[in-house]
């Protein structure tokens, strides 16, 4: 029985941390530091458990299930294609990759270029064209991923948002403002769903099968050990992205900016400015085009390995040349459009995969824990999440005053109660059908 050394897990634990610190990891955390103010250390607290703890959960679920396709496989067949297939395109091609190559552009190159080709769409066409050729060159070695992360763009990575942060300590940066919005009377809730943003509980549930390979070439084939590797895996990456959070939370609250600001991006590239001056943009331009290189590697790698599995007459290769291609695509739309996009598809897929993990990771403790459990829970949360969107997403929220009424709706948790309902519901429905095994027996 092989083992891994400690150098390999701390590594690895690192490979994860890249896989899913990209974009949105920089962004949203330093909007809600701005945001939330005075409130900032609530509001990020929020976010952490969300974004950090969700992945870190996700990724232990996936263990204990053995894989995601097991875990999936005990609600439905149908829902264990369709709902892998939904994480995988949303956080693949469909959102999360574009999302990193345009935000790279945007942040990394565009402040650099003259205004009239800033300005214009081919800039961008050029610089997503060299961004994916050098994902694919990356991504079209999977074995070499440890390697390529640990080694290079993972250290890259913390060693400058460790400069940024020494830098920050030695600075006289303003005082925090006032809280605003809802980061006013729920900060840690609304820190929690600005979690959502970053996708990574959805990350962390695909990239189960890029470490299903590492521990098959690696010859590690026992189960507890799997767990137990993925288990210290997540808990380096967690512990990495706490770090990264707070420190760029700090940043955003840190920022003086004046009138309103849309997006986490300003921010950080005014916080930056303040502390480096003119520079902060070459420095942030580091930051982001490392960031987001490194999470299209991974999730570039981890669909391509999925649809390769699924869609076998199209090679590894070939996938990750598709996927690579229609992302620079999307890309091309343009931030506003991909983002617009993001916040109903997460709206209806987080609930459910936040209690798809739950279920995972109580999976031995239900006290009935067959497919009617998981079919009720899911079905429940993902019925009243549909509603939600549609509500805020098509109707301009006119169902708002009935969901309302749900508890928990109003800091965005109302989906929690029908989980539970599903979830008494499927064990009344599994107790009274051992019931009826066991009188068909005794009638036999």
């Amino acid at each position: 029985m092989n083992k891994l050394t400690n150098r390999d897990i701390m590594f690895i634990g690192f490979m994860l941390f890249s896989m899913l610190f990209g974009a949105g990891n920089l962004i949203f955390p330093a909007y809600l530091g701005h945001a939330a103010g005075e409130n900032v250390w609530l509001a990020v607290t929020g976010f952490i458990v969300s974004d950090a703890g969700l992945a870190v959960l996700g990724f232990i679920a996936i263990a204990k299930s053995g894989t995601l396709d097991t875990l999936v496989n005990r609600v439905n067949p149908t829902f264990a294609l369709l709902f892998p297939m939904s994480i995988y395109l949303a956080i693949g091609p469909g959102l999360a990759i574009p999302r990193a190559g345009s935000l790279a552009y945007e942040m990394g190159v565009k402040p650099f270029l003259p205004q009239t080709m800033g300005a214009s769409p081919f800039g961008l066409l050029i610089y997503t064209i060299v961004f994916f050729s050098i994902v694919f060159w990356f991504a079209k070695s999977p074995s070499k991923l440890v390697d390529r992360f640990g080694k290079i763009l993972t250290p890259t990575l913390l060693i400058l948002i460790t400069i940024v942060f020494i830098k920050a300590l030695f600075t006289d940066l303003t005082d925090f403002q006032g809280a605003s919005l809802s980061y006013k009377n729920n900060p840690v809730s609304q820190g929690f769903l600005d979690g959502y943003q970053t996708m990574d509980a959805l990350g962390a549930l695909i990239c189960g099968i890029v470490f299903t390979n590492i521990f098959k070439n690696r010859k590690i084939t026992k189960p507890a050990l799997q767990v137990k590797y993925l288990t210290l895996f997540g808990l380096i990456c967690g512990l990495l992205l706490t770090f990264c959070y707070l420190i760029i939370a700090y940043l955003g609250a840190s920022a003086s900016i004046t009138g309103e600001v849309d997006n986490g991006a300003i921010v950080l590239s005014t916080a930056l400015q303040q502390l480096f001056g003119q520079s902060g943009t070459i420095v942030l331009g580091l930051i982001f085009t490392v960031a987001c290189l490194s999470v299209c590697i991974g999730l570039i790698t981890s669909c391509a390995q999925y649809f390769s599995t699924i869609f076998p007459k199209l090679s590894y290769i070939k996938w990750t040349i598709l996927l690579c291609s229609v992302s620079g695509f999307v890309a091309n739309l343009g931030l506003s459009q991909i983002l617009k996009v993001s916040v109903p598809v997460l709206g209806l897929m987080y609930p459910i995969a936040i209690a798809l993990i739950a279920l995972g990771l109580f999976h031995d403790r239900l006290p009935f824990n067959q497919r009617p459990v998981y079919i009720m829970t899911i079905s429940l949360v993902g019925l009243f999440s549909l509603v939600e969107v549609v509500n805020t997403t098509f109707l301009n929220g006119s169902l708002t005053g009935v969901l309302s009424h749900m508890p928990f709706q109003p800091n965005g948790f109302g989906w929690v109660i029908p989980g539970l309902l599903g979830l008494v519901i499927g064990s009344i429905i599994e107790k009274l059908k051992v019931q009826e095994e066991i009188v068909e027996k005794k009638a036999a």
